[in-house]
């Protein structure tokens, strides 16, 4: 049985995803503050994390970026109707998908339901490591290698670069990177690729990575791994 670690500061919208999830089988771990939330996916087996953005002291976005040093913990975040630049700051911030509220049983459950059927695909994906020059992505460790240099990756890191490296010289849009890696089809979320690659890259040169000899960016079209 998974474990979904639900976070907010309103105990009524604790208790209503609570309601939701717990007949389909899910284990509800409930917290109201960032802190304590930090705190639970360290001390306990989390499966699933579902964030709202609007807490007092530590917000859902400062949330979501420390939870995401976990990298294979699924992050839902809830955000307001209508509110596109929340939206696009969670994907940014680490999330993996979001739910505007209100929201019904049925869209909750298909939400949490479609991160386990990813994560089982990336696990069946994973087991296979691709090489391309002196860089290897290894999908066991979630890891990027160069000669002696290892870089640790998110899951959303880790699933960029399988889509690029996997077809080296291709180009892809931002608009299939979203689709591939977030499953939104949605141009005005293309930001948040822009977001990830940008923090990608900085964090491959901080590793001595000679990243911008590969990772390359397109004009006004995507981005592409070159050999």
């Amino acid at each position: 049985m998974n474990t979904i670690l639900l976070i907010d500061d309103e105990s009524r919208m604790l208790n209503l995803l609570e309601l939701y999830l717990k007949p389909h089988g899910y284990i509800c771990k409930k917290k109201n503050n960032g802190y304590e939330a930090i705190q639970a996916v360290k001390k306990h087996s989390i499966d699933l994390v579902i964030l709202d953005i609007m807490m007092p002291e530590l917000n859902g976005f400062q949330t979501c970026e420390k939870i995401r040093k976990f990298p294979n913990i699924p992050i839902i975040m809830l955000t307001a109707r209508g509110d596109k630049e929340d939206t696009i700051k969670g994907l940014s911030a680490g999330a993996d998908d979001y739910i505007t509220k209100p929201f019904d049983e049925g869209e909750l459950v298909a939400r949490v339901n479609a991160q386990f059927r990813r994560i089982n695909q990336y696990d069946q994906v994973d087991e296979h490591h691709l090489t391309r020059g002196a860089f290897t992505l290894d999908g066991d460790s979630y890891t990027l290698k160069y000669e002696n240099e290892v870089s640790p990756l998110t899951l959303k890191e880790y699933k960029i670069l399988h889509s690029l490296m996997k077809n080296t010289e291709r180009v892809y849009t931002r608009e299939q990177l979203l689709l591939m890696v977030w499953d939104i089809h949605s141009t005005t979320d293309i930001r948040t690729v822009d977001s990830h690659i940008r923090n990608l890259r900085e964090k491959l040169k901080k590793s001595c990575f000679p990243i911008e000899h590969h990772l390359k960016t397109i004009w006004g079209i995507g981005y592409q791994w070159k050999i």
